[in-house]
């Protein structure tokens, strides 16, 4: 059982930046590929940014490209998306996520899931 516990989240102005990091704990940590979701107010979750065991590939969403960068510390067993040039639409609360499977590249079918981290954009 993996246990993800995230931080970082906030009120920041359109245009600012924001670290969020998610530390995990409960299992061999690189041997699972880490992902973060947002959900906001009414609408579904959606894919944000992934990294594979050893940070060799990433995938980001369309709308996030070019300014969200993900990273991870496999010896502090812990995944942080650094977001700049953020907008009123990246409003949400975002989720850390585990998957065991590297089916999860091409499916998001994750499984762990963290509480999540609420961020807000003010415009």
């Amino acid at each position: 059982q993996v246990v993800l516990v995230e931080s970082g989240g906030g009120l920041v102005q359109a245009g600012g930046s924001l670290r969020l990091s998610c530390a995990a704990s409960g299992g061999v940590f690189s041997r699972y590929i880490m992902a973060w979701f947002r959900q906001a107010p009414g609408k579904e979750r959606e894919f944000v940014a992934a990294i594979n065991w050893y940070a060799y590939n990433t995938n980001y969403a369309d709308s996030v490209q070019g300014r969200f960068t993900i990273s991870r510390d496999n010896v502090k067993a812990t995944v942080s998306l650094q977001m700049d040039g953020l907008k009123p639409d990246d409003t949400a609360t975002y989720y850390c996520a585990a998957a065991s499977g590297a089916s999860a590249w091409v499916d998001n079918g994750y499984d762990y899931w963290g509480q999540g981290t609420q961020v807000t954009v003010s415009s």
